[in-house]
């Protein structure tokens, strides 16, 4: 499906029909634009899913008292910083990965002490260390599954225990009428929510998600249902995997997933 066969579905009149109309194709990663990420991660829905997330890992910091953290997609630490300042606990080592220079500078001074690795999950995962305590949150939707599989079989036999911050996405077969309308749906609550700043969001972010998803080309996200992320978890050799909800959000449900080797 194009983006002008998306706009028509959404409506002409739609927050989304306005914005896919307004979209002109080909503007690669959404790691490209920063700024567009920056504004959406920090706006919205996200300040309450955010507050809630770091609090969670904070209280496992402390009940858990991990010897080293490692943090696979920290993006700019939205999660990882309030986490660590909330907690009585420090981990003595952190490793803090995230693909994007850009985001990554914006941790860089905010975790003193921490080793920072501009690295894609699967390449830093070929280097030979492990861990008490990993966690990745809202990253690993970005890996290809097939990618995916790989990186979780590695985290299997290197972490004594995985935390994933993901999304209870509702199940549909890819590109069924019923999937397309909930996209739009979800999405036109998406937008919403983020006033003066929507059309920055909606460009530099959402939009290439979207288009990536229903189109098939540059896609960035590929996300499941709560228990086909604990099928994969258990696939890569997890035997212990626990569900949690974490927040309501306009997208669909966040949960956390616990693992254990």
């Amino acid at each position: 499906m194009t983006a002008e066969e998306l706009a028509s579905l959404a409506g002409p009149d739609s927050a989304l029909g306005r914005e896919l109309t307004a979209y002109l194709g080909g503007s690669g990663s959404v790691y490209d634009r920063p700024g567009a990420f920056t504004a959406f991660i920090r706006g919205g829905g996200n300040v309450e899913l955010y507050r809630r997330l770091s609090e969670e890992l904070a209280a496992r910091y402390d009940s858990l008292q991990p010897s080293a953290l490692l943090d696979l997609g920290c993006g700019d630490g939205l999660a990882v910083v309030p986490a660590l300042a909330q907690a009585k606990w420090t981990p003595p080592r952190i490793d803090l990965v995230e693909p994007s220079a850009a985001l990554l500078d914006d941790v860089r001074p905010r975790v003193p002490g921490a080793r920072f690795w501009q690295s894609t999950a699967e390449d830093f995962l070929a280097r030979d260390d492990s861990w008490a305590f990993t966690q990745s949150t809202f990253a690993l939707q970005s890996i290809e599954p097939e990618v995916r599989a790989g990186v979780l079989r590695a985290l299997a036999s290197r972490t004594e225990r995985l935390v994933l911050a993901e999304f209870d996405v509702p199940e549909f077969i890819e590109g069924s009428p019923e999937h397309l309308q909930s996209l739009v749906e979800r999405y036109e609550r998406g937008i919403a929510e983020y006033g003066a700043d929507a059309s920055l969001v909606a460009q530099g972010f959402l939009l290439p998600i979207l288009l990536g998803i229903v189109s098939g080309e540059q896609r960035t996200n590929w996300e499941h249902p709560a228990a086909e992320w604990a099928t994969q978890l258990r696939s890569a050799g997890f035997t212990d995997v626990t569900i949690e909800p974490l927040a309501d959000y306009w997208w669909s449900p966040a949960i956390l997933l616990t693992a254990t080797p």
